[in-house]
């Protein structure tokens, strides 16, 4: 549905149609109000809803809009109403419709509450049983000139329980000129008598994505300058809400001086930088605790609220969750760029069940930081606890560590997900009690090996001399993915038993640094060093016969086989082993 601001009866893109400009400045919310269904932003299963039953003459009797604050149920009530009323100014009367191109002649008086047969009231102040006795003995009246007299009872939960079974009968049985339009935001403090009587309408909560353009294209037609980014924390920060997005926007504009940049929405919002909060939480994940600390300080001297910084953090593990499980997640444009690319990248690093354990104590943390007397002082200890756990085991992976003697790595089985770190701490049996002794990651040198990819790992293994570990990587080792920090494998069958834990312990060793090392039984992964080698010999060696040479020499001596296929060192290379230069090579037959 378009969500652009209308013009309306003057031709200005909406401001009032009755002489605003006299009165002085309207806020936003109030300026850009809704006057038909086309104006309506995100609500278009109950616009279908209406239109059908208003084309087919089902106008139901009684209608309950309900929905978070701000989303447009007052609003939408006045619509209706007017709707119901729809008499063009010219032209014949077709009855009520959802078609209205143009004011009617009722409609000025109902979108500004003052229409004799379209009562407004407010159910907070007016929710005695008299209260309703009053509607009960006025219902009964013909309306004085529109079609329909129409009831908007505003936050009808707030009636008494008496109130509400006085309105029983005649809302079960109203006179054929009236109708009711109910809004809540307490839909479950409605009794299931009134309920039943009604036609229900959730007016669902407006995606960031589609309020981002929203209100972009208000700060267009205000001709403020708004960048893209400050928009987005705009409508994230009114989670859902139009009337909040466009307050916040109203106040966004008069904190930066008619223009809307993210820096000042932040500072006026009290949020941290999405950047620095990226970066805060992949130096969580990755156990800098010291880095972290420096980052949260950093974002705390800029004025940004410990709380909200926790807040955003649990956002943004929820962010990453939805990349894993919904990758079109990543074309939502509330999203900026930082998000989709490094999110893109760190949902493909973490685990499910990692970015769940890390949304759980934040979502704990942010209880105990907003009741704190230094808030400041108890986010720092919530970051602490959760660098400290990014890399420990769950409980059932901890069970199984234990199971397999409590070596430093584990085997993944296809219910765990393959995600398990082989340098997870080792557990020790003590009575009832199960010791941990974890251990952070040591400070990788600046001369330290850097891994990319299994034929590094062996050739590490090779110079550190380990024939073990060599024979294992080149024969049984197959790689699914190589990280920095992180190797996840799959083993054939004669592997040896916990070579996972070996691996990442002699890594450690041999680098100065923490690797966690997975194995995963669901995917085979690529080819072993071991098969690469004998295919790369294969293909060698039938390059070689199709050489005219060679070819000969075969034909010479019936029953020959080429058995291997070697490079053979020319002299210039031999004095010259930096291989600067692109030396010749040769293959020849044995």
């Amino acid at each position: 549905m378009d969500d652009t601001p209308k013009k309306n009866a003057t031709g200005q893109g909406g401001a009032s149609l009755f002489g605003d400009q006299a009165t002085g400045y309207r806020v936003l919310a109030r300026k850009y109000r809704p006057r038909n269904f086309d104006d309506l932003i995100g609500q278009e299963a109950m616009v279908r809803t209406l239109s059908n039953a208003f084309a087919s003459g089902r106008i139901a009797q009684a209608f309950l809009l309900t929905g978070v604050r701000g989303v447009g149920k007052t609003t939408t009530a006045r619509i209706l109403a007017r709707a119901l009323n729809y008499e063009p100014k010219s032209g014949s009367d077709t009855g009520p419709t959802l078609d209205m191109p143009e004011f009617g002649k009722h409609c000025e008086a109902i979108i500004e509450s003052r229409h004799v047969d379209v009562i407004e009231m407010d159910a907070a102040s007016h929710n005695g049983v008299d209260d309703i006795r009053q509607i009960n003995d006025a219902v009964r009246y013909t309306p004085v000139s529109a079609r329909y007299k129409v009831y908007i009872l505003d936050e009808v939960h707030m009636l008494s329980g008496q109130a509400f079974n006085a309105l029983l009968k005649t809302l079960e049985e109203p006179p054929a000129h009236a109708k009711f339009i109910f809004a809540t935001t307490e839909v479950r403090k409605v009794p299931v008598t009134i309920l039943s009587r009604c036609q229900r309408f959730d007016l669902r909560r407006i995606d960031a994505d589609t309020l981002t353009k929203h209100i972009g294209k208000i700060a267009e037609a205000e001709k403020i300058d708004a960048e893209p980014e400050g928009l987005a924390l705009i409508a994230r920060a009114a989670e859902g809400s139009v009337r909040d997005a466009l307050s916040l926007l109203d106040q966004a504009i008069a904190h930066g001086g008619a223009s809307v940049k993210a820096a000042e929405v932040r500072e006026m919002l009290g949020l941290a930088d999405r950047t620095r909060i990226i970066d805060l939480f992949e130096s969580l994940m990755s156990g800098n605790i010291a880095g972290a600390l420096k980052l949260f300080r950093e974002q705390y001297d800029l004025g940004a609220d410990p709380v909200a910084v926790l807040s955003d953090l649990a956002e943004f593990s929820h962010l990453l969750t939805r990349f894993k499980i919904v990758p079109s997640s990543l074309e939502d444009t509330s999203l900026v760029e930082a998000e989709r690319k490094r999110g893109r990248e760190l949902s493909g690093r973490l685990s499910i069940r990692v970015l769940s354990r890390a949304w759980q104590m934040l979502s704990k943390g942010l209880s105990e930081a907003s009741s704190s007397g230094k808030p400041a002082q108890a986010a720092e200890m919530i970051l602490v606890r959760l660098a400290y756990a990014s890399d420990l085991p769950t409980p059932d992976e901890a069970i199984r560590m234990l199971g397999d003697g409590g070596g430093n790595g584990v085997s993944a089985s296809p219910g765990n997900g393959g995600s398990i770190p082989s340098g997870a701490p080792r557990m020790q049996m003590s009575g009832n009690a199960v010791g941990r002794a974890v251990s952070r990651p040591a400070t990788a040198p600046d001369n330290a090996p850097q891994l990319h990819s299994l034929e590094d790992v062996y050739a590490l293994a090779k110079e550190k001399r380990d024939l073990v570990v060599q024979d294992t990587l080149k024969k049984f080792a197959r790689l699914i993915k190589i990280e920095e920090g992180k190797i996840e494998l799959s083993l054939d069958e004669g592997a040896r038993p916990n070579f996972a834990g070996d691996l990442g312990t002699k890594l450690k060793q041999w680098t100065g640094r923490h690797w966690f090392v997975a194995v995963n039984s669901r995917e085979r992964g690529a080819e072993t060093l071991e098969e690469k080698e004998n295919n790369s010999q294969a293909q060698l060696k039938a390059d070689v016969r199709q050489h005219p040479a060679v070819q000969a020499v075969l034909d010479a001596f019936p029953g020959a086989e080429i058995t291997a296929v070697r490079r053979k060192v020319t002299m210039q290379e031999s004095e010259n082993p930096g291989g600067d230069f692109d030396a010749p090579v040769e293959n020849e037959e044995e």
